[in-house]
């Protein structure tokens, strides 16, 4: 087994530490190379790329864990090769080759293994997918040449010293148009929601809570993470939308509350009218696993949920824990979610 690197891996916080390969692969005249790992870190474009023009581009995000027993796994990547061909689709951009997405995640996990946190330590190594259109766009129309990069991150544990329930608005902005592409992982979508999380900040909010852009009456998601409800009986709702993002960290989370836990689970529209009446809430995504929300703020009136502003709903925590336990190796998985890399 490969040395880990010599690193504090405890309070390395979340952000970018260059390591030492990447995977890149070019689209040209109609096909994809074969592509390589690398230790160059610079990408090189034409001042007109198509990327640079007209933000063409998507990403992913997942992460590579050591488990008890010493192996490194990630979890369930071929939902991220499928939702990035998705976003490659819905931007005219070519889909990478069939099982290309999993051969360059292991070749890059691999050429990084120093740099995958021990067990134990609360850190992972997070794995950026993105792909950009490269050559020269000056007219508006689909780029015709690609790259795909893959890189990877150590980064530490999202929340230090436990998951402390977070304060979120109600934001007076829309994430994303009906039919528009709030259903992809496109760069686009994310500096739209720039401005409204900066702003959010500065009134001293973590996030944003959006609703539906149609009627303003329905809640969608927040600016990276899908809502996930428990309600007084102890059910699971979370908000069912054309324009959310299909998170695998929430459908990861509704199978668990379903078939490991036992639950109830509802995948509905969300009227923001009923968030009032829930016991629990909290945001899910891949970079915290769960994020729990003690209170929402909705133009000066608190919504105050009973799970309180000290730690996680009894639900909500059930279901980070085994989720989080899956993930690491300490709760059988079910078939196919762990994919063992070495």
């Amino acid at each position: 087994m490969a040395e880990k690197k010599d690193i504090d891996w405890a309070n390395i916080g979340f952000g970018y530490m260059k390591t030492d390969a990447r995977y890149v692969t070019n689209f040209k005249n109609g096909a994809w190379d074969e592509g390589c790992i690398t230790d160059d870190d610079k990408v090189v474009l034409s001042e007109c790329a198509g990327v640079l023009q007209y933000a063409q581009t998507c990403f992913e995000g997942l992460k590579a864990y050591t488990t008890k027993d010493g192996h490194i796994v990630t979890f369930r990547p071929d939902l991220n090769a499928s939702r990035l061909n998705d976003s490659c689709e819905r931007l005219e951009m070519p889909t990478l080759p069939e099982g290309r997405f999993l051969e360059a995640l292991d070749k890059l996990v691999l050429a990084n293994k120093e740099w995958v946190p021990p067990y134990g330590s609360g850190a992972t190594l997070y794995i950026r997918p993105y792909m950009f259109g490269t050559n020269p766009v000056i007219g508006v129309k689909p780029a015709d040449e690609y790259q795909f990069r893959m890189f990877a991150t150590p980064v530490g544990p999202y929340f230090k010293g436990g998951a402390k329930p977070i304060v979120i608005k109600v934001s007076d902005f829309d994430r994303a148009a009906p039919h528009g592409t709030g259903n992809i992982k496109a760069g686009l979508n994310y500096a739209m929601s720039l401005y409204p999380i900066v702003k959010a900040h500065e009134e001293g909010f973590a996030e944003n809570m959006y609703l539906d852009a149609a009627t303003r009456t329905n809640v969608e998601e927040t600016g990276g993470a899908n809502f996930l409800f428990v309600t007084k009986d102890g059910k699971v709702v979370t908000p069912k939308s054309d324009s959310i993002l299909p998170s695998i960290t929430r459908r990861s989370l509704v199978y668990v509350a379903k078939e490991i836990l036992g639950l109830e689970v509802e995948e509905r529209v969300v009227p923001f009218e009923e968030v009032k009446d829930f016991a629990e809430c909290g945001l899910c995504g891949t970079a915290a696993v769960i994020s729990p929300v003690g209170k929402i703020n909705d133009h000066g009136k608190e919504i105050c949920f009973p799970s309180g502003m000290e730690e996680m709903g009894p639900v909500t925590k059930k279901l980070y824990e085994t989720l989080l336990g899956i993930q690491q190796g300490t709760i059988e998985a079910p078939e196919g979610w762990i994919h063992t890399i070495c």
